[in-house]
This record gives structure tokens, sequence and C-alpha cells, in this order.
């Protein structure tokens, strides 16, 4: 049987724990998880001001 060669197989999807030991991780590991939490930041800020002004709507059409 013939061994796979590294590009053949998936990657690894990048996923990051809070409070993870972060010692085995090169730079460019940091940069790519930095900006995966930085990407997620921003989902976050967009889905809470897509709420904040759904519900301003809604206190303003019963009056809150």
């Amino acid at each position: 049987m013939a061994a796979f060669e590294d590009d053949d197989r998936p990657k690894k999807k990048i996923a990051h724990e809070i409070g993870q030991d972060l010692s085995l991780l090169s730079v460019e590991e940091l940069a790519a998880r930095i900006q995966l939490m930085q990407d997620e930041i921003k989902r976050l800020d967009t889905d809470m001001t897509k709420k904040q002004a759904t519900r301003a709507a809604a206190d303003t059409l019963f009056k809150r």
C-alpha cells in the first residue's frame, strides 16, 4: 500500500480553545489564530448590531 503524501490529506481546521497552551505553536499558527478570532469578533459585532436594530425598531413600534 502506498503512503499518503501530506498534500493529499485533508487539512485540519484551525481551532482555538480559550486558555490553550500556546508554547508549541509557531508564529504563523499564532497569526492564523489571531485572524480567526478577529474574524469571529467582526461576525459577532455584525450580529449584535442587527439584533440591536431589530430591538430598537420593536421598541419604537411598541413605544417602550
